[in-house]
């Protein structure tokens, strides 16, 4: 199994509505990845509501292999998920390993 972890911060020059909506828009396009990509065993988006945390919006999941982490990084569904999310953010970290 091989866990993949994305952080991010949104843009510093969103207004706290747009945050919110991009958040949202995140979460709703990654999750529905899930579904369409043979191989993810858990994926789940989780929006900021914490102050002590220095990360806006975290993705959170699971593959069964190498190869399915690799395939769902090309999968189209992901590549337009991606595309949004580099429009809001900013700060990217990731963090793959096998388990």
């Amino acid at each position: 199994m091989v866990n993949h972890i994305v952080l991010w911060n949104f843009k510093p020059e969103l207004s706290a509505e747009e945050r919110k909506a991009a958040g949202e828009t995140i979460k709703k396009n990654l999750e529905e990845v899930k579904a369409q990509v043979e191989g993810v065993i858990a994926l789940q988006v989780c929006i900021n509501e914490i102050d002590s945390s220095n990360k806006d919006i975290a993705l959170i999941s699971s593959f069964e292999s190498v190869d399915a982490l690799n395939a769902y990084q090309v999968h189209p569904a992901h590549v337009a998920a991606a595309g949004f999310v580099r429009t809001v953010t900013c700060d990217r970290a990731c963090f793959d390993y096998e388990a």
